[in-house]
C-alpha cells in the first residue's frame, strides 16, 4: 500500500499531467512524462507516450461538459498509473516532483476553482476566486428557499 504522502503526490501529478495535455507546454512535457514511465527501459517509455497521446486526443476532442468529464476521467487515470509507478519504484518520486513543478510553472497558476459550501439558518458564503458559480440555498431537509 502506497503512503499517503505519494498518494497525494500521484494526485497532484495525474492533474498536473492532464492540465498540461492541453496546453502549448505538452510536446516538452510528454516526453519527460514517458521518460519518468518508462525508467530507462525504451519499449516502456514509448507505451507511455502513446497513452499520454491517447489521452491528449481525448481531451481536444471533447468541449463544454463533456470536456469536464474527459478531463475528470484522464485524471483519475494517470493519477493511478503514476500512484502504480510510485509503488513499483519509490526511487521515481523526486523525478515526478521535478515534473510537477516543472510543469506548474510552464503552464501557470490559473485554472478553474471549485468552491462546495453547506448552509443552513443564518449561514454567510464569502466566495474567493473567479469562474462560474452556482449556489443553492435550502434548509436542513435539503428543499431550496
Amino acid at each position: 500500500m502506497l503512503a499517503e504522502a505519494l498518494m497525494a503526490l500521484a494526485s497532484t501529478g495525474g492533474t498536473a499531467l492532464v492540465t498540461a495535455m492541453v496546453t502549448d507546454s505538452w510536446e516538452g512535457i510528454r516526453t519527460k512524462a514517458a521518460r519518468l514511465f518508462g525508467r530507462g527501459d525504451k519499449k516502456e517509455a514509448e507505451a507511455a507516450l502513446a497513452r499520454l497521446e491517447q489521452s491528449r486526443a481525448a481531451l481536444t476532442a471533447a468541449s463544454g461538459p463533456e470536456l469536464e468529464r474527459a478531463k475528470m476521467k484522464q485524471e483519475i487515470i494517470w493519477q493511478t498509473r503514476l500512484a502504480d509507478l510510485l509503488e513499483r519504484d519509490p526511487g521515481a518520486e523526486p523525478e515526478l516532483r521535478g515534473l510537477i513543478t516543472e510543469i506548474q510553472q510552464a503552464v501557470g497558476s490559473t485554472g478553474d476553482v471549485t468552491q462546495n459550501v453547506t448552509g443552513y439558518d443564518q449561514a454567510q458564503q464569502a466566495v474567493q476566486g473567479h469562474g462560474v458559480q452556482n449556489v443553492t440555498f435550502g434548509d436542513q431537509r435539503g428543499s431550496a428557499t
